[in-house]
């Protein structure tokens, strides 16, 4: 979801648990529930807190990126990475996708809208919580393999292990399933599963984050786009779709608060109050950390390419995303209205970059910037020497 906005769970209409206070204590209980006002302190807190936690994935998952995008040979060193899997490797975003991108989310945003109002709301999130419980397992495991695999004891034997799974016999068989573990990802799978378990009995917001976040960071890392041109064309589509769908109508605004998903990163702003067990919550959607953090990565990748040792487009897009977002929650807090925040974040992301290559007298080379990804074709007794070069 694209959107920055302060929900206050009480705010629209009573919840089960808010109607049996109301029985049981009369009209007090729902009014001071309803009343409830964060100080500044809280509401500070809540949004500081919201600016780093979006900062992180994007920061962490460009430098990410370029690990990635160094895999073009992907024999050797992307099968001895990581999980070592074709999964692994980046998805280009060409200028097609990048156009048809805002027409799909449109659909599956209505789509879900839709089913909010015909369905029942909790059978339809409990089925989310489990396709998100998988989801969530795999991205945290793929997250923080690479930092578990700095601090493995080396004392402990980190086995290697392959999962394979084919069909037919002979000349007819063929692979569905072969993927490639060692110790180190068992390990991180499992607690993630401890994690994912968590959010599923608790749905506790800080088991959200770490999903969120998780989410995120394989966003950026793996979803690259081809060209400087193809990343306008992508935030200039959702820079539409967000303002359309925020300002326009109800939809995104009520997807946001019935989807009960790892697909925002929240933070209570009663915290100081209530603790962990704060209920209202200020919240940013991924969508407004990864579809920037594609772009500002992407410049990373070309900052690179310049071979300078200088990360000035990098540096400037991510300082641009900073004064976005806070320029998002300055008017969202003012007007005390949900905020389409791609509305801020876009210009400020492409316009930066954009000023600072007409400043250097680079901007011709930026636009001309390429990159393309070679797709490995893996063979049953590893890497075949064939590769594809991928649109």
């Amino acid at each position: 979801m694209s959107e920055v906005e302060k929900t206050v769970a009480s705010a629209s209409e009573p919840t089960a648990a808010m109607l049996d206070a109301l029985n049981a204590n009369g009209t007090e209980a729902l009014n001071a529930t309803a009343k409830f006002v964060a100080t500044p302190e809280g509401t500070a807190l809540a949004y500081g807190s919201l600016v780093v936690m979006a900062l992180v994935p994007i920061f962490f998952g460009a430098l990410r990126s370029v690990a990635c995008s160094k895999s073009k040979d992907l024999g050797e060193k992307a099968y001895e990475s990581g999980f070592r899997n074709a999964s692994d490797m980046p998805e280009t975003i060409t200028s097609r996708d990048a156009a048809r991108f805002p027409i799909i989310a449109s659909c599956t945003l209505f789509g879900l809208y839709l089913f909010f109002k015909v369905f029942s709301q909790e059978y339809i999130n409990l089925l989310l919580s489990v396709y998100f419980f998988v989801l969530g397992v795999l991205a945290l495991s793929h997250t923080m393999s690479p930092l578990l695999s700095m601090v493995f004891p080396a004392s402990i034997p980190n086995k290697q292990y392959q999962l394979l799974f084919t069909q037919g016999v002979g000349e007819a068989k063929e692979e569905i399933i072969n993927y490639e573990f060692d110790t180190n990802n068992l390990v991180c799978l499992l607690a993630s599963s401890v994690v994912g378990v968590w959010y599923v009995l608790k749905k506790h917001w800080i088991a959200n984050n770490l999903f969120g976040l998780a989410f995120a960071l394989n966003g950026v890392e793996l979803l690259h786009l081809n060209n400087v041109s193809t990343g306008c064309i992508l935030l200039g589509g959702l820079f539409v779709y967000d303002i359309f769908w925020v300002f326009g109508t109800n939809v995104m605004v009520t997807v946001a608060k019935s989807f009960e998903a790892p697909i925002k990163l929240v933070f209570p702003q009663d915290l100081l109050e209530k603790g962990l067990d704060a209920s209202n919550f200020a919240m940013l959607g991924l969508g407004d950390i990864v579809i920037p953090g594609i772009f500002i990565a992407l410049l990373l990748r070309f900052d690179i390419s310049l071979k300078k040792n200088s990360r000035t487009y990098f540096y400037s897009s991510f300082l641009a995303y900073i004064f976005g977002l806070g320029l998002t929650i300055v008017i969202m807090h003012t007007f005390k209205h949900a905020q389409p925040a791609l509305l801020y974040l876009v210009p400020a992301c492409v316009g930066f970059p954009v000023l600072v290559a007409l400043f250097k007298g680079e901007l011709t080379e930026m636009f001309r910037y390429e990159e393309s990804f070679e797709e490995e074709v893996l063979a049953k007794d590893g890497p075949s020497e064939s590769l594809k070069k991928e649109q």
